[in-house]
């Protein structure tokens, strides 16, 4: 039983490396490089990590670099899912373009790209008055159909993910038709009217 459990924390605290991308980890430094097809990033860590290359695999450890009595063990669990977590995504940022589908659910719901004014987008979203939204300068967005957004580029998931829920903030979807900005494959739990 001991045995199973250590086998599945190790499991669940262990990254497996790309074969197209580089670790660098400098102990002394407290810091993580990781280089990949696209960018290279960097990490500045507050938890000990140990990086088998034979393997191909990170392994996050419990301990911290400083030894702090006033940590608990709940908060130290915490922190090495957080960079766990964050490691995972720098492997993905390296590595891959990330995109986001965007689906503007309503009648007379639509996004429109300006040709004239770079990185802005008009939205129609059933106000009396269009809606006007300025996108980074290092995300592109191509519309698929007036009903349909793609954002990609290459930055982080975060700035990509704050971007879109910017641009969802807009037009939240209501719970009794579901209309408004929704994320692909998002779905709604409707409400039941009221019956008379």
């Amino acid at each position: 039983m001991f045995n199973y459990l250590k086998m599945h924390l190790r499991k669940r605290y262990s990254i497996k490396i790309p074969k197209n991308v580089n670790v660098l980890y400098c102990s002394q430094k407290k810091i993580l490089i990781v280089t990949g097809p696209l960018k290279r990033k960097s990490l500045k860590l507050n938890i000990q990590i140990n990086v088998l290359m034979s393997e191909k695999l990170i392994i996050v450890s419990n301990s911290r670099f400083k030894t702090d009595s006033l940590f608990s063990n709940k908060q130290k669990k915490a922190l090495r899912g957080t960079v766990t977590a964050r490691i995972k995504q720098m492997l993905i940022e390296v590595s891959h373009v990330l995109h986001q589908k965007i689906n503007f659910v309503g009648v007379g719901y639509r996004a429109f790209i300006l040709e004239n004014i770079k990185h802005q987008i008009m939205f129609k979203l059933g106000y009396s008055h269009p809606i006007y939204f300025k996108i980074p300068n290092f995300l592109k967005v191509q519309d698929v159909k007036s009903t349909k957004l793609f954002l990609y580029g290459e930055m982080s998931y975060d700035t990509l993910t704050q971007t879109t829920s910017s641009i969802r903030q807009c037009k939240v979807p209501e719970p009794y038709k579901g209309k408004g900005i929704l994320r692909e494959g998002e779905k709604i739990l409707l409400k039941k009217g009221k019956k008379i």
